[in-house]
């Protein structure tokens, strides 16, 4: 019996799937994986979920045909067995998301992405607006107040609500069949998938980073290459976590 029948599996996108682009829309896709994917979630009996920050619906469009179970949203959007949810009552944030946009319109290279419940700042196209973006950004946290948060990533910072995080969607698909009563293993690359390794290693599974820089997770590999290229060989059974190695 293929290891993947006693995992449930948890893959973050952007910086693991497909490489980080300058832009969230530039991102490309390998040839293959979207049929590697299928491939797998079949062999883990349907255990195996995109985690990410992006929305469900963006994710579906890079990964077509494949349909997988996702947490978008940093887990406050949820397609599980086909069904989608979303909490109810989160505030409309156009009017922030615009005037963010009208503070950086001078500032070529710094890109607002609104995330509808949530906007994240982008500055890897102007490494020099840092320090002003992450300013702004925690401007609009203090002008929200606690029903959100601020984190951070690579060459951006989010405000995402409080409810949000990797780790509680993970915990909450473990929970409820086909991932209830597997070992959950936990793929990512950012800070934004720290709460994600936390939870994993707390349930007793396998979590697992994707390039350098300190971090929770036990296990590593240096880049989304060598990862996708380990995913082929797992889903064919010809390796196994317990191998993959240490962070």
């Amino acid at each position: 019996m293929s290891e993947l029948a006693d995992h449930a599996v948890f893959l973050d996108f952007d910086g693991t799937l497909v490489d980080i682009a300058e832009r969230p829309d530039a991102i490309r896709v390998a040839p293959g994986l979207p049929d590697l994917l299928t491939a797998l979630s079949s062999r883990a009996g349907g255990a195996v979920a995109v985690v990410t920050g992006r929305t469900v619906a963006d994710v579906d469009r890079y990964l077509r045909p494949a349909l997988l179970d996702i947490c978008g949203l940093h887990g406050l959007e949820r397609r599980v067995g086909g069904t989608l949810s979303r909490p109810e009552g989160l505030a409309d944030l156009s009017s922030e998301v615009a005037a963010l946009r009208a503070a950086f319109s001078r500032r070529p290279g710094v890109l607002v992405e609104d995330k509808t419940v949530g906007v994240a700042l982008h500055w890897r196209l102007a490494p020099e607006a840092e320090d002003e973006a992450k300013a702004a950004m925690a401007a609009l946290a203090g002008k929200l107040g606690p029903g959100y948060r601020l984190q951070d990533g690579k060459a951006v910072r989010e405000l995402v609500p409080a409810a949000s995080g990797k780790g509680g969607a993970i915990r909450a698909l473990m929970e409820r069949p086909p991932y209830r009563g597997r070992i959950p293993v936990f793929v990512g690359d950012d800070r934004t998938d720290e709460h994600g390794f936390e939870a994993v290693n707390a349930l007793g599974g396998v979590s697992v980073k994707i390039g350098p820089c300190p971090t929770a997770a036990t296990r590593r590999l240096p880049g989304t290459a060598s990862f996708r290229d380990w995913l082929r060989l797992w889903e064919a059974g010809g390796a196994s976590v317990e191998n993959l190695p240490a962070a």
